[in-house]
């Protein structure tokens, strides 16, 4: 166990992140699970009592972040990997626009990573083959409706974690980017559209987990949906502003 990959895991208590922290730990890495909702952490280390340091809170406030981080300098001392999950979705009405939500959804999603990572790396620094990875999404492909506030957040996270690569590869610090399509998480529950090739959260966890020894740039699935946005991507402006207003939502779409 001494030898065991000593990882930090955000957003652990569901979805993804949570399937992630049970195969990982079954894989026999150590982790440090971290969520607003601390139940869920908890049940995982009643079961896996040697390999888990839980530590909760919000992670979208710096000082809660800082303080994280400063547990786990006391508890480990270092980290070989981080695993920033934690994230949330929440989708505009043109006719509404609301800009606080925009704010919401980037302190979620964007700047909770920041605060992560700027807690991480110091740890990083002194842990073994270093690794940080980030779970952003396959919207940041193609503009799609309403998606604006959750889009515009995940891009700035593939932006952030991109150049980072570039900035931390002298130090030897690896960084790979996971872009998720449609998986069944609590959040994607309660979605109101079609989500075409939906994988459940233990197939997206056993993908991302098989691949993250390998270290790849990016981590995407499922394949063919991941192809298609692209293709999507290569049209013509005009031809995505075309495709994109068939599945905008009009008034009466919403009341049908």
């Amino acid at each position: 166990m001494s030898n065991a990959r000593r990882i930090w895991l955000t957003g652990a208590s569901s979805g993804i992140g949570a399937a992630l922290a049970e195969q990982l730990l079954a894989s026999g890495a150590r982790l440090v699970l971290s969520a607003r909702r601390a139940e869920p952490l908890h049940a995982l280390a009643a079961r896996y009592p040697q390999q888990v340091l839980v530590l909760p809170g919000d992670l979208g406030d710096a000082e809660q972040v800082r303080a994280i981080g400063e547990q786990i300098a006391q508890q480990w001392g270092a980290l070989d990997g981080a695993i920033l999950n934690a994230g949330t979705c929440e989708y505009i009405e043109a006719a509404h626009f609301e800009a606080a939500m925009v704010e919401r959804v980037l302190r979620a999603n964007l700047l909770s990573a920041s605060y992560c990572i700027e807690a991480a790396l110091p740890l990083l620094r002194v842990g073994h083959q270093p690794h940080l990875v980030a779970v952003a999404s396959s919207v940041t492909y193609l503009p799609l409706p309403r998606a604006e506030a959750y889009g515009a957040s995940k891009a700035g996270l593939r932006y952030l974690l991109q150049a980072l690569r570039i900035d931390l590869a002298a130090e030897g610090i690896d960084v790979t980017l996971v872009s998720p399509g449609f998986v069944d998480t609590p959040l994607t529950a309660r979605n109101d559209f079609a989500m075409p090739m939906r994988w459940s959260a233990a197939k997206a966890a056993a993908h991302i987990t098989k691949r993250l020894d390998k270290r790849p740039y990016e981590i995407a699935f499922p394949g063919p949906f991941i192809a298609i946005l692209k293709l999507l991507a290569s049209l013509p402006v005009g031809l995505q502003l075309a495709l994109g207003k068939r599945m905008a939502r009009t008034e009466n779409s919403k009341d049908a």
